[in-house]
């Protein structure tokens, strides 16, 4: 499937909507596992998405790292919705997708799938369209490795792929795959589903 694919799938599923006003979507195919995760479409949605102070977000024995607080109230609801289809033995591979803030909480979720499923870990992928930044602080390389598979997509200009600001400690995980042409739309513009469409035709991907 190739990212314009799997962009448009995530725009047109139908979607579940859990409390904290988290929108999941799930398909299987064979024995892949296919989670998609909404955009903001609410108020509930920018509530959180303006929520940035950053949360402690423990792992065992990595100890703790943290993350956007707003987005991480917003997966805790997911995660337990997904826990038991994430858990099926029979899944033997698992994509995550997400858009704007969807592709925030896709961040959380690939990681979250990452570490209940290390038989997975060669066969987890996840991808971002236009998604914010989530993690807070630096990223032991152990840490890092959670994303190696996560790609963040970054139409050129899109401003919410700059926020939170760097200077307030936030950063990107796994990979950034910039596409689009600079100066070709306003920050607001850069960011539309449309203009992200339009430039995964151009470039073929």
């Amino acid at each position: 499937m190739t990212l314009l694919e799997r962009f448009e799938r995530c725009l047109n599923i139908p979607y579940v909507t859990l409390p904290n006003s988290a929108d999941v979507a799930v398909e299987r195919a064979g024995g892949t596992l296919y989670i998609y995760l909404e955009h903001s479409d609410g108020n509930e949605d920018w509530h959180n998405n303006l929520d940035f102070p950053a949360k402690p977000y423990r792992r065992m024995n990595d100890g703790v790292w943290y993350a956007h607080r707003g987005f991480v109230r917003v997966w805790k609801r997911i995660e337990d919705y997904l826990a038991p289809l994430a858990f099926d033995p029979t899944v033997r591979r698992i994509v995550t997708v997400g858009y704007s803030h969807g592709g925030a909480l896709a961040v959380l979720c690939h990681e979250y799938v990452w570490y209940h499923r290390p038989d997975l870990r060669d066969l987890i992928e996840g991808y971002g369209f236009g998604a914010p930044r989530v993690i807070r602080g630096p990223l032991s390389p152990a840490l890092a490795r959670r994303w190696e598979r996560f790609t963040v997509v970054r139409n050129l200009d899109d401003l919410v792929t700059h926020l939170p600001p760097r200077v307030l400690g936030y950063t990107h995980v796994g990979r950034l795959l910039e596409i689009g042409e600079k100066g070709r739309y306003s920050p607001i513009d850069a960011h539309r589903a449309e203009n992200i469409l339009a430039e995964l035709v151009r470039s073929g991907q």
